[in-house]
């Protein structure tokens, strides 16, 4: 497949106008339109056609939500079906053939001893409302109020998310280390530096003068994905479940973006095999479409009637895409997949890093990837034995414009947006992902011509 996408062939004056009044009328709060001014106009698979007549191929997958891509038919078909059904298409959190649908799909395909003593919640449409909710359930539940939450953690922009968010100030939440392979918090990495972070956590709850208020819950990621593509080692995932386990602290697994299928498992704690408390899941489990629920163990079910609601939560058309779309998964083994076709690609990446020492480091699970540029020519930050390099966060930034100007749609993620992320969706080809990864390789060896600004930090959390 060519590297490069044929020259426009719409008016550009249309594409221009449409941003020109976008950037007019929205907030300065807009994020991805900053980096990525395109106006999709059609889109099917891993391809958008924007409005200038370009074609891209599309590794950001809405932050994961399109686990099939855009518009699969399986997806279109459930939708279409309920339209013409004449379903009512709001009723609150009313019991319908659709949501009962749902719930069964979504439960066949979670953890069986999970699912066998679960309960659902359907909260508002977005993943931060499913966090909220888990907060507010394991408060009630246990009638604690602290919270234990890790560095680099991303959960959603509501308060209480935010709050439990690496990037939080002034906050009441404990805390803790999340191991980091390279950037080690240690300096160690590796089961080393994962067994000291365990430790960690453990010896602070249990210190009477560790200034550690009870726990009411622990929330983590088994990848981080925003925090830069830091997968949990699977051994640390099991400690943090002994440890909460034996302190009685319902563990909370932030799921919205590794789930269904993304890391190679249909659930990214089945990596680890741990069981937790309560599953948050947004995202791809409602089809392309605004759906978000928590799972949890029954025992915690405290709430009485109207304890947790929202006037959005009973999203029909969601409930039917993502039924499909968990089915679809499930029945053609995705997940799988994802696994297979993501160490290929994860293998080709780091292949790469050996011509190209602006590559700091390759991670990832599954079709969950993520590259860390570096400038391997600045003083590395900190004092410990032949630390890492200095990030780049101005190269990772030329490459994901001329990642986009070759037609392929990336983002940046991690603690200084140096960290080049691939979410393609679960049905990725071969050929496809051949095409990413090399159109990926000649926009790095772009951006490393190109005359730009050195930008470091002095400093990594």
């Amino acid at each position: 497949m060519a590297v490069t996408e044929p020259a426009p062939v719409a008016a550009p004056t249309v594409h221009e106008g449409i941003l020109r009044r976008q950037s007019l009328r929205e907030s300065a709060a807009r994020t991805y339109a900053r980096s990525l001014p395109i106006v999709p106009v059609r889109a099917r698979g891993l391809t958008i056609e924007g409005a200038d007549g370009r074609r891209y191929l599309d590794c950001l997958s809405g932050a994961g939500t399109l686990a099939l891509g855009h518009n699969h038919p399986v997806v279109l078909e459930a939708i279409k079906k309920v339209l013409d059904s004449g379903a009512p298409l709001h009723v609150l959190d009313l019991a319908t053939p659709v949501k009962d649908a749902f719930t069964t799909e979504l439960f066949a395909t979670l953890p069986r001893q999970f699912a066998d003593n679960a309960r659902i919640q359907f909260c508002g449409p977005a993943g931060t409302d499913a966090v909220e909710a888990a907060f507010k359930l394991v408060r009630g539940a246990t009638g604690r109020s602290g919270l234990l939450a890790f560095t680099g953690a991303y959960h959603g922009m509501t308060a209480g998310a935010l709050a439990a968010s690496g990037g939080a100030e002034d906050v009441r939440v404990t805390r803790l280390p999340f191991p980091r392979n390279y950037r080690c918090p240690f300096g160690v990495g590796g089961e080393r530096g994962a067994e000291i972070a365990a430790r960690w956590t453990e010896n602070l709850l249990d210190d009477p003068k560790g200034g550690t208020p009870a726990p009411a819950g622990m929330i983590l990621e088994p990848v981080q994905g925003e925090g830069g593509v830091n997968p949990a080692p699977d051994g640390w995932m099991r400690r943090m479940r002994e440890i909460t386990e034996a302190r009685s602290v319902p563990l909370i697994a932030d799921e919205v973006q590794t789930g269904v299928g993304r890391t190679g498992a249909f659930w990214a704690v089945e990596h680890s095999g741990i069981v937790p408390d309560v599953m948050v899941l947004s995202k791809a489990i409602g089809g392309s479409l605004p759906l978000a629920v928590i799972v949890y163990r029954s025992e915690l079910d405290t709430w009485q009637p109207g304890a947790h609601a929202g006037t959005f939560r009973g999203n029909q058309l969601a409930m039917a895409a993502g039924t499909a779309t968990l089915a679809f998964v499930r029945e053609n083994h995705l997940a799988e997949r994802a696994a297979t076709l993501g160490a290929r690609m994860l293998a080709r990446l780091q292949a790469l890093a050996t011509d190209h020492p602006t590559i700091g480091d390759v991670r990832g699970r599954g079709l969950m990837i993520g590259v860390e540029l570096v400038d391997p020519e600045a003083a590395p930050p900190g004092d410990s034995p032949e630390p890492p390099p200095a990030p780049a966060p101005a190269l990772a930034a030329a490459v994901q414009q001329e990642c986009l100007r070759r037609g392929l749609i990336v983002e940046l993620g991690g603690r200084h947006s140096t960290v080049v992320r691939l979410l393609p969706p679960l049905t990725l080809t071969d050929e496809q992902a051949t095409a990413v990864v090399d159109r990926l390789a000649d926009a790095l060896a772009a951006a490393e011509r190109l005359p730009h600004r050195r930008i470091t930090t002095g400093s990594i959390r």
